[in-house]
Parts: C-alpha cells; sequence; structure tokens
C-alpha cells in the first residue's frame, strides 16, 4: 500500500521541497509555477509572491489553489493539498528573510534579503483543507 497517514502527510509538506502552484486561469489554462513555500503541520501554508506577478494578479481571498511537493529520487513520493486563500497581506523583510533562509541557508538567505531591496510581496497565507499523497517506498 502506498497511501501515507495524516502525520507523514504533513510531515512531509513540511520538509524543504520547491513547490509547484496551480492556480485557475480562466483566459487560459491554469497557471502552474514552482514556489517558495512553507508550512507547519496543522497549520496554514504560505508563500510570498509579486504582487503584479501573473500569480499575484490571479490571487485573492477565497480562490483555492492547489500545490504539490514532490521528490525527484526514487522511492517517488508526492504531497499535494487544495484549499482556499485566506488571506493576503503585505510581506515584510521578516518574512523575507524567513523563507530565504529555509531555502537558502543563514548566509545565502542572509544575501537573498540583502539583495532584494525590501520585499515588495504579498504573504498568502492558505487552508489545506483536500489531501492526497502517494509514497511508492511503501510498496
Amino acid at each position: 500500500m502506498t497511501a501515507m497517514t495524516e502525520t507523514e502527510k504533513q510531515e512531509y509538506l513540511a520538509d524543504l521541497h520547491v513547490g509547484v502552484l496551480s492556480l485557475n486561469d480562466n483566459s487560459n489554462g491554469p497557471l502552474t509555477a514552482p514556489i517558495w513555500y512553507d508550512y507547519e503541520p496543522g497549520g496554514e501554508l504560505w508563500f510570498i509572491t509579486g504582487p503584479n506577478s501573473l500569480k499575484g494578479k490571479l490571487l485573492e481571498v477565497g480562490v483555492r489553489l492547489s500545490l504539490v511537493a514532490q521528490s525527484e529520487e526514487p522511492p517517488y513520493k508526492y504531497v499535494s493539498v487544495e484549499g482556499p486563500v485566506v488571506s493576503i497581506s503585505e510581506s515584510t523583510e521578516d518574512d523575507l528573510l524567513a523563507m530565504a533562509v529555509r531555502y537558502l541557508g543563514e548566509t545565502g538567505g542572509q544575501q537573498y534579503t540583502e539583495n532584494s531591496n525590501g520585499s515588495g510581496g504579498v504573504l498568502v497565507r492558505v487552508k489545506p483543507e483536500r489531501w492526497l499523497a502517494v509514497d511508492y517506498g511503501k510498496g
């Protein structure tokens, strides 16, 4: 059986992965793009994006989106979540630093944040409601 428990799903999503975000774009097919994100088990998923990016323009509170995180090495596994955007607020330099350190480490995160000239982004929070997951290592 390749199913993951609720705890396994949440822990996997909380691990470090580049997520693939999908948003409905009524004038075209869905917008799908890689994105840095953060999540703590039982909480909300969050990410930062530019308000004038295509993602930023498609986002508003209540919009549903999907995000998948996957392993690219065997045994393959993935967790996909779907849920509504619950808040959009201006991101702070501390938000950007926390995300950059998560993905680039302390030194790289500091450099990334210093070179960003302020965040200028929006912090988007999503409530994961529907979960799909597979762990082929269990098969």
